[in-house]
């Protein structure tokens, strides 16, 4: 985050103690279960689970909280592998943190803001929280008496975490714990979006959109990036309805379906179902049989697939990229948890 600016401004902010948390994903893992604890958290996202997005320029906030008395040194990881040493630093007093107590940085009544740079993509704030003062000399410095910041030499989440490692050996290994937080910064010119509206003369009919379904009809879409789409309108008893829409920006589309003709079910097995995908990966792009289905929104993305083999695979910055073969025989849903 070295392309964080620093604009003189009045900010208040509170503190609130916050149970601490213990996160696998951290960029540096201690080996042992310390007793003590430590959370991050961006101001969008007080659970410190999700991946919250700011634009370049935006003001961010970050949070911590310990459970016992402790020094707390912060890191960020941009999307090009910058790292820049957030805490301590030439604007704050201390990085020292009372025990259940949430510290915020820029701290309450400080006379500046904190604001996202602009490398565009995933970032990651480490949070390292220590019983006794490390010693950083060897991983970060102030080039010069103007700089607020430390530059770290180190670069990328691996060359930290193996420095972190050096920084922290002397020291008992029940002493130190970290938690990661993740945001991803997008560009200032938000994308613009149109809605689609679907009426039916049916009770229970669905829509699906690309593939993916969006719910019930008679309902308005919002939230649809521009351009043209599939669009399928089920209902039971009815024959499906299939077309083509045009998504504009800034407008509404309408669709409206009137089903008339009633299908008389027949004693055949249907060679369409339901492949429900869930992850906890929000923005992962989903591509089935090499063509991109949709993103992961809410948990998951359903779509419908033909009986047989299908190959899934799911991309998003910062995870590896997964693939793997299901043979679909009914409605069925899978899970993916992309590893890191």
């Amino acid at each position: 985050m070295k392309k964080l600016l620093m604009i003189p401004a009045a900010l208040l902010l509170s503190t609130a103690a916050a149970a601490p948390k213990i996160s696998a994903q951290s960029i540096i893992v201690n080996p042992v279960q310390p007793d003590l604890s430590v959370s991050v958290r961006v101001d969008k996202d007080q659970s410190g689970n999700n991946n919250p997005t700011y634009r370049a320029g935006e003001n961010i906030r970050i949070s911590t909280t310990v459970n016992r008395d402790a020094y707390v040194y912060l890191f960020n990881v941009d999307a090009t592998g910058e790292v820049t040493q957030i805490l301590p630093n030439r604007l704050s007093d201390s990085n020292f943190v009372k025990a259940n107590t949430t510290t915020v940085f820029p701290a309450a009544g400080a006379n500046f803001t904190f604001t996202v740079g602009n490398d565009i993509g995933l970032n990651k704030v480490l949070a390292l929280a220590s019983l006794t003062p490390l010693n950083l000399d060897q991983i970060s410095s102030f080039k010069t008496g103007q700089d607020q910041f430390a530059t770290v030499t180190a670069r990328g989440q691996q060359q930290l975490a193996q420095a972190l490692s050096i920084v922290v050996n002397p020291i008992p290994q029940n002493s130190w714990v970290s938690d990661t937080a993740f945001f991803t910064v997008v560009g200032q010119t938000p994308v613009q979006t149109g809605n689609l509206f679907v009426g039916t003369n049916v009770a229970n009919a669905t829509v699906i959109l690309n593939g993916q379904r969006l719910g019930s009809a008679n309902t308005t879409f919002s939230n649809i990036r521009p351009g043209s789409y599939p669009v399928r309108v089920q209902a039971p008893g009815y024959r499906d309805y299939t077309t083509t829409i045009t998504v504009r920006a800034g407008t509404t589309t309408n669709l409206n379906v009137e089903f008339a003709q009633v299908v008389t079910p027949a004693p055949v097995v249907s060679n369409q179902y339901t492949l429900a995908i869930r992850s906890n990966v929000t923005g992962a792009r989903v591509f089935v049989d090499g063509e991109e289905v949709g993103t992961i929104r809410n948990g998951g993305l359903s779509l419908t697939v033909a009986r047989g083999s299908h190959e899934v695979v799911l991309i998003a910055p910062g995870y590896r990229t997964f693939v793997n073969t299901y043979n679909v025989q009914r409605d069925a849903q899978i899970t993916v948890t992309p590893a890191r």
